[in-house]
């Protein structure tokens, strides 16, 4: 009997370590990383000198979340880029999965919506992993040590922005442009999932 209820409790403890939510929580230090941009450079946080901290988005070019997010998108950047919180946004899909979202295709996509912000492809998907995205888009807000600040979706209306009644990420960075603790530091991630590599 003892022998079962050991067993029992092993493989209640497995599933429980299964289910634990891997990659980045808030309060984590994230590691940087160096990803090639659209224009065929590297890119790195480091190398943005004034900023206070980023807008770290897991996007792609072929999920509907993602597309009905795009203007939102560029809205933050514009918004925030001046006030020390660019966007950088990072495709982690394989793109023999979908070719959409293929580097050269990041590169029209880039190109036909105007981003003004780093779209960033993590061929590895290394970075994804790290992170924990499980979703594109799936938000990532850091502060300038890299500090983990707010995890989760844009707002509160994924697929339509003239439904949007709770702006999740502005909240969180005005509280930080402010000084002020953020009150709702993470929410769930709407979107489609990232394509694996197999």
């Amino acid at each position: 009997m003892k022998k079962i209820a050991f067993v029992f409790l092993f493989v209640f403890a497995l599933a429980l370590l299964s289910m634990r939510n891997t990659g980045y929580q808030v309060g984590d230090t994230a590691s940087d990383f160096k990803l090639k941009n659209i224009n065929d450079k590297k890119v790195s946080l480091k190398d943005y000198k004034k900023a206070k901290g980023f807008i770290v988005i897991f996007t792609c070019n072929h999920c509907p979340f993602s597309v009905a997010n795009e203007d939102r998108i560029i809205a933050l950047h514009k918004k925030y880029e001046s006030q020390g919180y660019p966007v950088v946004a990072i495709n982690p899909n394989d793109p023999v999965a979908y070719p959409d979202d293929s580097f050269e295709n990041m590169k029209v996509r880039a190109k036909e919506k105007a981003f003004s912000f780093a779209y960033l492809f993590d061929e590895t998907q290394e970075i994804a992993k790290a992170y924990g995205a499980t979703k594109t888009p799936h938000i990532f807000v850091l502060d300038k040590k890299l500090v983990v600040k707010y995890i989760g979706a844009i707002d509160d209306a994924a697929k339509d922005e003239t439904k949007v009644t709770e702006k999740f990420l502005e909240s969180a960075i005005d509280a930080l442009v402010a000084g002020k603790k953020i009150e709702k530091t993470s929410t769930k991630a709407v979107g489609c999932g990232i394509k694996w590599k197999k």
